[in-house]
């Protein structure tokens, strides 16, 4: 059992959910910021608890955002902890919030698990991370579930949207027009899906080269 799995299971703070297996991917995404002067979002605030096992877990040098559209959220501030109100499927709120915001380290969207929401999050904030930073969207199993607005196979789903990601990733070495490198070629180094949790971690990239050393065996 990892530190944030042995928190969860002994806290007795505010209420915190999470599916257990969620803990062992924040461990490895997450673990290389763990005593920095990190900047973190988590959309999505409910009752608090994540944010304060967040704030245990980062340490003293971390600065914690949660964003919610319920106003009695704005209660959960305390040190190191600083509450948005707003509503993540608004693309004219994220807008207006993005400047006075500092570049993210992390961001972790927890929040409506809707489509559009998830899809809006994503566009206005990938930019904002940091360009070593991690962004993880939780919770994707809402993406074949209907009443979200997903559905197996329904293009507008967020699972059927970040599908062209793996290609973008890979677009320096299409001959292929329709395939150009992009903003996301040049920013993201890897995608990593889990059960209901897609993880895309930044590193500035240049042209991808190889090289030989050794010498030729024929």
């Amino acid at each position: 059992m990892n530190k944030l799995h042995k928190y969860f299971e002994s806290n007795d703070g505010r209420l915190i959910h999470k599916w257990i297996h969620y803990f062992d991917i924040y461990e490895r995404h997450f673990d290389r910021f763990v005593g920095t002067d990190v900047n973190i979002l988590e959309v999505g605030v409910s009752h608090g608890g994540s944010l304060q096992m967040w704030k245990e877990y980062f340490g003293k040098g971390a600065t914690i955002y949660g964003l919610d559209i319920n106003p009695v959220c704005k209660s959960f501030e305390e040190e190191q902890v600083n509450i948005i109100i707003g509503d993540q499927g608004n693309r004219t709120f994220w807008q207006s919030i993005k400047p006075t915001l500092p570049e993210m380290d992390i961001i972790i969207d927890d929040g409506g698990h809707f489509m559009h929401q998830q899809i809006i999050t994503f566009e206005e904030m990938y930019p904002l991370l940091s360009a070593d930073g991690v962004f993880l969207i939780e919770d994707l199993h809402t993406s074949y579930m209907e009443e979200y607005g997903g559905g197996y196979e329904n293009p507008n789903n967020f699972i059927e949207y970040s599908k062209p990601f793996i290609d973008q990733l890979h677009a320096w070495y299409s001959r292929d027009s329709r395939l150009a490198v992009t903003d996301f070629s040049r920013s993201a180094w890897s995608m990593s899906y889990y059960d209901s949790i897609l993880v895309i971690e930044k590193r500035p990239k240049q042209p991808p080269y190889d090289k030989m050393t050794g010498k030729p065996s024929w």
